[in-house]
């Protein structure tokens, strides 16, 4: 089942802006003393010690501008993400992104000092660049620019700033080097799963099509040629049907179209076909 929208807000989404929004509240409240932020903060010569903090430093925020950033553009990116990928991808994806942020500025430690991180900039990120890849094109309206930008130029804009920044060790108090690690992370998990996919549907293709016209054959000949796949494929059983649907979906509106039920079960399938002696 699809994420369904509440307040213009999925699931995951509104959970991720309310647990953001109750951790600043607590530290703004009750637990205000600097040892809450050491413990819970990523601290790269730290980490090995406190390997919690590789989760817990994307719940805490520096200032109310930090975390409405950050909340801005999850509420703004998240959501259309979160319904394509599908709840607990999403989810996932969203975590995943966040460790890659802490893992770089652990591995660069040696290069460049760095105290603590904190912030959800890393994992934010990285759901900006899974908007920018699924609509590159889509136009987004950013103060103070007159005319919006292209979702592809915002996030090369991001990418190259934080790159620049980093590389002339800025210190003005942004890990830079985090939000380069959410991009990474998010660019390899992306291209690793557009790769599976074109890989689950050349592998379906291979092994449908040969039962597909051997079954067509027997079809009158004046219907339409995706109306015989379909009929072929129902007289063998309904998972065939489904294959051959989703494979059409495909030929007509291209991979990206498919929901994230359609993804899984494209995956599922193919692994089958593949595990078949």
């Amino acid at each position: 089942m699809e994420a369904q929208r509440m307040f213009g807000m999925t699931p995951w989404v509104r959970r991720l802006l309310v647990a953001n929004l109750l951790v600043f509240l607590c530290q703004k409240t009750v637990l205000v003393d600097p040892r809450f932020q050491a413990l819970f903060g990523f601290q790269p010569l730290l980490a090995l010690v406190r390997p919690w903090t590789f989760v817990t430093y994307m719940f805490l925020h520096a200032s109310l501008l930090h975390l409405a950033f950050n909340l801005l553009a999850l509420f703004m990116f998240g959501p259309p993400v979160e319904e394509r990928m599908g709840g607990r991808a999403f989810l996932a994806y969203y975590v995943l992104c966040g460790l890659g942020g802490a893992v770089l500025s652990l591995g660069l430690v040696q290069l460049r000092h760095i105290d603590v991180v904190i912030g959800a900039s890393a994992a934010v990120y990285g759901v900006m660049l899974a908007f920018a890849w699924a609509w590159p094109n889509q136009p987004i309206y950013v103060f103070p620019f007159p005319v919006p930008i292209p979702a592809k130029w915002l996030v090369t804009f991001l990418v190259a700033f934080s790159f620049v920044l980093a590389l002339f060790s800025v210190s003005d108090g942004v890990a830079h080097l985090a939000h380069l690690g959410g991009f990474a992370t998010g660019f390899l998990y992306l291209k690793t799963a557009d790769w599976r996919l074109a890989r689950a549907e050349r592998q379906l293709r291979r092994r449908a099509e040969p039962s597909v016209l051997v079954q067509s054959a027997h079809v009158a000949r004046g219907a339409d040629a995706s109306v015989k796949r379909r009929r072929a494929a129902s007289e063998r059983d309904p998972v065939s049907a489904e294959i051959d649907r989703v494979l059409d979906k495909i030929s007509a509106r291209g991979i990206d179209s498919l929901t994230p039920a359609e993804r899984k079960f494209l995956a599922e399938m193919s692994r089958k076909m593949r595990d078949k002696p």
